[in-house]
């Protein structure tokens, strides 16, 4: 079975192999409002459910609250 990261398109025979990239994938990653650092989902969470932001000056946690899925965000032109 082939696995498809939903972002790049590109495909992994392994489900870990998969797993590894959307840790590096960058739409994966989240940015926390608080800081304003980028980071992948796996370093803001130990068990899955709790979030925080990994940087140690900042107190940034909660997806959805302080902390975004960069894919949340878009780049509006500005118009003149």
């Amino acid at each position: 079975m082939t696995h498809t990261c939903r972002n790049c398109k590109r495909t992994f025979t392994s489900k870990l192999q998969y797993e590894l990239h959307r840790d590096v994938c960058s739409s994966e990653a989240l940015i926390c409002e608080a800081c304003g650092e980028q980071f992948s989902e796996r370093r803001a969470t130990r068990d899955g459910w709790h979030y925080a932001c990994p940087n140690e000056d900042c107190d940034g946690n909660g997806l959805g609250e302080d902390l975004h899925s960069v894919g949340d965000f878009s780049l509006e032109k500005s118009v003149q």
